[in-house]
């Protein structure tokens, strides 16, 4: 590459890669300079100029008057190689009769939802809970001192935008610029990546006393050696750590960084938060829907409000489906400045085709869903369930895993009280396996509706665990069978007395024989029937 842009310059093959070895090789920039240097210098010596003699900087810049002595220094030379490069065509005019600001035609292409960020947190909407008077956010604001926070919520509550938003209103506050914000996505960056940002804001800090805000995206897709990276320059403050992620932080992220950092919960977006966010979209025309589609845009009411309660609390689905609703509506308007694209009831509901659902199959909504289902059968409300089993079902969930869980119900909270609920748990998951989705979603509602109108018990369940615990907690080595308990096969196990005083119960059902090993005689593991509700 520096070879080619030496090349390009005019320099000879031969004085090129003279100049490349003696400058090392990684600079086009030292490798001119060099060649200038020893070109001043052979001009100052009294021999004669060969042909490599080489020109002055003038040549590669556009000069006020021509230098004839360089004019004719050129001329010796040989003839500059012409690099080919594509022009850019300019960008596409947008018809409106406001003029358009260079911010607004940068932005054309980027979404709306990125448009829209908050810049300070005076700008952010809903989080109540964080942005009170006074919260840890607004005092951090105050003294001038961030803190290393980890934002967790669901998609598209803030967690991006409150990071840059708060970097933004601490440095509104100053009048020097304390912090330099840098963000990195932990699905594409990796250790490397951390090094150099951290290398960076070391010499900063050294430099001028700057400290860096490192904010990472998805931060639970670290590992644990990659998490580790963090603690040693969050502890010698190098750098302010932010991260955001969806994942349950007690589960994703490593003690030692939990314990360097304060976590954040990040709640859905009431839909009056989200029309509030929609409406500033409509309305502002230097980053909002003017800026999509080049033109005056009318956003029904009717349409505002379907969007907020359809995108499940997620402010970027809500934003997302405005700036499609908003393209539908340009395209059939009529190509005039005065022209205004009405975004209508219709453009809302073709824009977001179904309503959104928050869930995901292995994340922290999974296994809220799943749990709010198993309380409800387990407080024998069948509506409450039901309504839940539609919400993982709605919400794309694995119709077998749901399965899986109705037969471990049927067991340890239906119990003995039902004995057939067993036999309906597995007869709904050979069914789901059967036949599939969607049509398997009125075989679930049933068992679910059937297990929490069933009696409950769990006394097999609480069995279970006594026995278990006992198990767990014998000292030394757990007693062996008794010998009249085992079985015989061959002589020599019956001369060892294997199977020796065994009663056959069927044939003497009134006979009395101890099953249990002699210190646990007297052991109660279960209580059945039901004797109160405690067991119940």
């Amino acid at each position: 590459m520096e070879m080619e842009q030496l090349l390009n310059m005019g320099f000879p093959s031969d004085l090129a890669a003279e100049a490349l070895t003696a400058t090392g090789g990684t600079s086009a920039l030292k490798a001119t300079d060099w060649i200038l240097n020893r070109t001043s210098s052979t001009t100052a010596s009294p021999s004669p100029p060969t042909a490599t003699s080489q020109p002055k900087l003038d040549r590669f810049f556009l000069s006020q008057s021509p230098n004839p002595q360089s004019q004719e220094q050129q001329q010796r030379l040989p003839k500059r190689r012409k690099l080919l490069v594509p022009e850019t065509p300019p960008p596409p005019a947008i018809t409106s009769d406001k003029p358009v600001t260079s911010t607004a035609a940068s932005n054309h292409h980027q979404p709306l939802s990125e448009r829209m960020r908050p810049r300070t947190l005076n700008d952010v909407v809903g989080q109540d809970h964080l942005l009170s008077p006074n919260s840890l956010l607004r005092s951090a604001i105050k003294c001038g001192r961030l803190p290393s926070l980890v934002f967790w919520g669901p998609p598209g509550t803030g967690k991006t935008s409150i990071a840059k938003a708060l970097l933004n209103s601490a440095s509104s506050a100053s009048a020097a610029k304390p912090y330099r914000f840098v963000s990195l996505s932990a699905v594409t960056a990796g250790v490397k990546d951390v090094r150099d940002v951290i290398d960076e804001a070391r010499k900063r800090k050294k430099l001028n006393g700057q400290r860096t805000v490192l904010f990472v995206d998805e931060v639970h897709r670290f590992n644990k050696s990659q998490q580790d990276s963090f603690l040693p320059v969050i502890e010698d403050g190098s750098i302010v750590f932010m991260g955001a992620t969806t994942e349950n932080p007690s589960f994703h992220l490593i003690t030692p960084l939990l314990s360097r950092s304060r976590v954040l919960d990040l709640r859905p977006l009431s839909p009056e938060n989200i029309e509030l966010l929609l409406r500033r979209a409509a309305e502002n025309s230097e980053i909002g829907l003017y800026v999509s589609v080049g033109m005056q845009v009318g956003v029904n009411e009717e349409a505002i409000r379907f969007i907020s309660g359809n995108c499940d609390g997620d402010a970027r689905v809500a934003l997302n489906a405005l700036e499609i609703s908003a393209t539908t509506a340009a395209a059939r308007a009529l190509p005039t400045p005065d022209s205004v694209a009405g975004v209508t009831l219709e453009d809302a509901k073709e824009a977001m085709q179904c309503k959104h659902v928050a869930s995901d199959k292995a994340g922290e909504e999974h296994y809220n869903l799943i749990s709010a289902l198993h309380k409800s059968m387990r407080g024998s409300d069948a509506n409450a369930a039901i309504y839940w089993l539609a919400r993982m079902v709605e919400g794309g969930q694995e119709p077998l895993y749901i399965a899986r869980r109705l037969v471990r119900f049927a067991s340890e909270d239906v119990g003995l009280a039902d004995p057939l609920a067993l036999n309906q748990a597995v007869a709904c998951y050979q069914a789901c396996h059967f036949i599939g989705m969607p049509e398997c979603n009125v075989v679930l509602a049933q068992c679910v509706a059937y297990l929490a109108l069933a009696p409950k018990s769990i006394a097999v369940y609480k069995a279970m665990n006594s026995a278990a615990e006992v198990v767990r907690s014998s000292v030394g080595q757990n007693e062996g069978v008794p010998l009249h308990l085992r079985n015989a096969p061959t002589k020599l196990m019956k001369d060892f007395g294997y199977g020796k005083g065994y009663i056959y119960t069927p044939d003497d059902p009134s006979a009395e024989q101890k099953f249990l090993p002699p210190s646990l005689e007297g052991y109660k593991f279960l209580d059945w029937p039901v004797s109160n509700e405690a067991d119940r």
